[in-house]
């Protein structure tokens, strides 16, 4: 088996709240059953690491440690066990199950102090990862866009299919129009949702979800979305909310939008303690309430999907990437997610 690097440079959450440490760290010597070594090319930055950073699900017990579940690598070494990739593979690393073990997590060093880390971690020159967490993919891909297939297009498409079930001609609300909002408005374009209604905060994220197939669009920093929403409806009830915000407004707001058999999927997660008001009467009467994980993806077997849909030109993803970043630029690039600088997916380059 290769030889593990010694030390590698990543961002490690040592503090709720404040900006990520960029620092070299220690590897382990050895690969455990079912362990993978990638050497990371892309990696994406999710709205869930954000939450991770800002304590949103509350306290946070293995601190310090490692971030990242979206991104693209090459297999540099395999442990004991592991079957389904091997050196020299392309691979999708994502958060979702796949094929394979799963593996114990690796743990990592920084000046004596133990640094955690998940099954998936991806803001480093390298990681360490389960077998179940890497899908091997075409040596001629675009990496780039490979690292996407991770969460932002898995998740997006799997909301539409799994979670929403849109059917032709369904009225689609999309709150949130990020990196998975958009996936979630070009798949919705996919199965020719009609209307699809895009809102957001930031005129720039909402042209692009033009360009991915909204048919209409709300600032809700400028207007009142409820106002529109129903305007745009015409009277009617929308069939899919999709809230990707995690604010309590929003949900509930979903909740009275939609009709009787109508679904809300939400996305983002209420910050701990905040919860939601709604009358649940409906729910026992057809309408749906449900929280989407990672859209219930099968990575590899979606990515597969999704990559030809790519490749033969049916869905647009490299215009979902606008920005482009160092990992010691990675404090950067979360402020520009914060700020709506960046209105697609941005990319951290190793």
């Amino acid at each position: 088996m290769q030889s593990l690097p010694k030390k590698m440079k990543a961002a490690i959450l040592t503090e709720l709240k404040k900006p990520l440490t960029i620092a070299e760290i220690d590897m382990p010597e050895t690969l455990a059953v079912g362990q993978v070594l990638v050497k990371i090319h892309y990696s994406g930055i999710c709205g869930s690491q954000l939450g991770e950073i800002d304590g949103a699900k509350g306290e946070d017990k293995y601190l310090p440690h490692l971030l990242g579940h979206e991104a693209s690598g090459t297999v540099m070494a395999v442990g004991a066990g592991v079957r389904h990739v091997k050196p020299g593979n392309n691979v999708v690393l994502h958060w979702r199950k796949g094929l394979g073990i799963d593996a114990e997590t690796p743990i990592y060093s920084w000046e004596g102090r133990k640094v955690n880390a998940g099954w998936v971690t991806t803001l480093s020159e390298y990681a360490i990862v389960s077998e179940n967490r890497v899908t091997a993919i075409p040596d001629d891909s675009d990496l780039d866009v490979a690292a996407l297939f991770g969460c932002a297009v898995t998740t997006g498409f799997g909301i539409v299919e799994n979670n929403a079930k849109v059917r032709i001609g369904e009225s689609v609300v999309v709150f949130g129009a990020g990196g998975i909002g958009l996936n979630i408005i070009q798949a919705s374009a996919l199965v020719s949702a009609y209307p699809i209604i895009a809102v957001d905060m930031f005129d720039t994220k909402l042209k692009l979800a033009k360009e991915m197939g909204a048919t209409h669009f709300i600032n809700s920093k400028a207007k009142d979305a409820r106002t529109e929403i129903l305007s745009i409806m015409n009277g009617r009830k929308v069939d899919a909310f999709i809230d990707n915000t995690g604010s309590p407004a929003i949900i509930e707001l979903g909740y009275e939008l939609t009709h009787a058999q109508g679904k809300v999927v939400l996305v983002g997660v209420p910050r701990n303690g905040n919860n939601i008001n709604i009358y649940s009467l409906p729910l026992h009467f057809g309408k749906q309430l449900t929280g989407s994980h990672g859209g219930e993806a099968i990575p590899h077997q979606d990515i597969s999907r999704y990559h030809q849909l790519y490749q033969t030109g049916r869905i647009k993803l490299r215009e979902l990437i606008t920005n482009y970043f160092s990992l010691d630029k990675v404090n950067e690039a979360i402020e520009s997610m914060r700020s709506g600088a960046v209105h697609g997916r941005c990319l951290v380059k190793m």
